[in-house]
C-alpha cells in the first residue's frame, strides 16, 4: 500500500518496469499458446483433444501470480499474540520495521499498522478488492463514511470505481490467548467502461455463502465454498452490479476447496476461453490430472477439461480462480489500475486534489470496540449484521 508521500510524488514519475507483471504476462501467454494448441487438436479431430490439461506449474510467491481478469492475490496468515487494550499485540514491537513490517518475525506482521496490524488509510481506483476471511477479523473504514467488521467465513467485495480511501485493520480481540488472522485478498480488474463507477462494497456473510460437500467412492470428503460462480447447482451471492463478475458470460468463479486425507474430487469443465488457476496452498501437494505437484504451487489448467484432483495424506486446501479475460490494456501504479498511463496520472492528480472525499475518521487506522459484533454500515446509512 502506498504512503501519502508516495502518492504525491509518483504522478510525476514514469512507471517503473514491473517484473512481476512481466512474468505474469509470460505465464498468461504460455497458457494461451498451450490452450490454442489443444483447441486446434480438438478441431482437427484428435482422439485425445486435451492430451495434457496442465498448461503450466509454478510456485507461490508474495503475492501470488494471477491471470486476467484477476490482478493480485495474497494469502495473509499471521499468528498474532494476545491483544492489548488498543486491540494491538500485547508484545514487544522491537526489531520490526514499523510502517513496513512484512518480515513475519515471530510468525506475524504489523504490515503498515503502527498500533494495530493491518493497512491504514490508502486510496484505490479502477478495480475491485475481494477479502475472504478464514480466521480472525478485519475492521473496514472508508472515505464514504462506511464501516464494517468482518470475521470468519465472511467476504467483503469492494468496488473502488472512480476512487475510494479505506483502511483494513486486524483487531486482536482475544486478550487471553492467541489471535490467528488468515484471509485472502484478491484484486479483480474492472473493464474500462466501469472504472469510474461510484465506489461501494457488498457483504457476503458466512451464512449466505453456499458450500457443497462431495464424497468420493471411499466416502472421503471434499468441501467446496462457492464465493463466486456456480457449482453443483449452487450459486454464490450476486457480485456488485458493476463488477466484471456480474457481466453475462464473464464466467468468474472463486472456489475454496478443502480435501480430506487422500480424498479425490474432479473439478468440472468450464466454458472455452476462460483462464483457470488452481492454487495448492496447504498440504504436502496434490495429484492434479496426471501431474504430482508440490505444496505451495499454482497450476494453470485447460478450462474445458475435467480436472481430477487427489489430496495427499493429511489432506490439502486449494483456491480456484477462474474468469474470462477482460482483454484490455492494464496500466498499474501503486493503488490505481487503469487502461493508460495518462489515466494513472489523472488518478494521482484527482487524489491529491480531492482525497476521494477525505477521511472522516479520528485516525488513520480506526478499529471498532472489542465487543462489536460482525456488521456493516454502508454510506447510505443502511446497517446489516452477520
Amino acid at each position: 500500500m502506498a504512503t501519502r508521500e508516495d502518492i504525491k510524488t509518483a504522478a510525476t514519475k514514469p512507471p517503473a518496469t514491473n517484473q512481476a507483471a512481466t512474468n505474469q504476462a509470460a505465464t498468461n501467454q504460455a497458457a494461451t499458446n498451450r490452450a490454442a494448441t489443444n483447441q486446434a487438436a480438438t478441431k482437427a479431430g484428435s482422439t485425445s483433444p486435451i492430451a495434457d490439461p496442465i498448461l503450466s506449474v509454478g510456485g507461490l510467491g508474495f503475492p501470488w501470480k494471477t491471470l486476467d481478469p484477476f490482478l493480485f492475490c495474497v494469502h495473509h496468515d499471521d499468528k498474532y499474540p494476545a491483544g492489548n487494550d488498543a486491540l494491538g499485540p500485547a508484545a514487544s514491537l522491537a526489531g520490526r520495521t514499523m510502517g513496513m513490517d512484512f518480515a513475519g518475525k515471530d510468525g506475524w506482521r504489523m504490515y503498515h499498522g503502527r498500533a494495530v496490524p493491518g493497512f491504514p488509510q490508502h486510496p484505490h481506483r479502477g478495480f475491485e478488492t475481494i477479502s475472504i476471511v478464514r480466521r480472525g477479523h478485519i475492521d473496514h473504514s472508508d472515505s464514504l463514511g462506511a464501516t464494517a467488521r468482518i470475521g470468519p467465513g465472511d467476504v467483503q467485495w469492494m468496488t473502488a470505481g472512480r476512487g475510494i480511501v479505506h483502511s483494513e485493520m486486524f483487531p486482536l480481540l482475544n486478550k487471553d490467548g492467541t489471535n490467528p488472522c488468515e484471509f485472502f485478498q484478491l484484486w479483480i480488474n474492472l473493464p474500462g467502461r466501469n472504472k469510474m463507477v461510484p465506489p461501494a462494497f457488498k457483504m457476503f456473510w458466512a451464512k449466505e455463502i453456499p458450500t457443497h460437500v462431495f464424497h468420493d467412492a471411499k466416502s472421503r470428503a471434499t468441501k467446496v465454498t462457492i464465493v463466486a460462480g456456480e457449482l453443483a447447482a449452487k450459486k454464490a451471492p450476486e457480485p456488485p452490479e458493476h463488477s466484471w463478475a456480474a457481466a453475462p458470460g464473464s464466467d468468474v468463479a472463486i472456489y475454496r476447496v478443502q480435501m480430506a486425507d487422500e480424498a479425490t474430487w474432479t473439478l468440472p469443465p468450464a466454458p472455452a476461453g476462460v483462464n483457470r488457476v488452481i492454487y495448492v496452498f496447504r498440504g504436502a501437494g496434490a495429484q492434479i490430472a496426471s501431474r504430482s505437484v508440490m505444496g505451495s504451487s499454482m497450476v494453470v489448467v485447460h478450462p474445458q477439461a475435467a480436472i481430477p484432483i487427489r489430496a495427499p495424506k493429511g489432506g490439502a486446501e486449494l483456491l480456484v480462480l477462474q474468469g474470462r479475460p477482460i482483454g484490455e490494456p492494464v496500466a498499474q501504479r501503486g493503488p490505481f489500475v487503469m487502461n493508460t498511463w495518462d489515466e494513472i496520472q489523472t488518478a494521482y492528480r484527482d487524489y491529491n486534489r480531492t482525497r476521494f472525499g477525505g477521511w472522516p475518521w479520528p485516525n488513520d487506522e480506526p478499529v471498532h470496540p472489542r465487543t462489536s459484533g460482525r456488521f456493516a454500515r454502508h454510506a447510505n446509512g443502511r446497517v446489516e449484521k452477520a
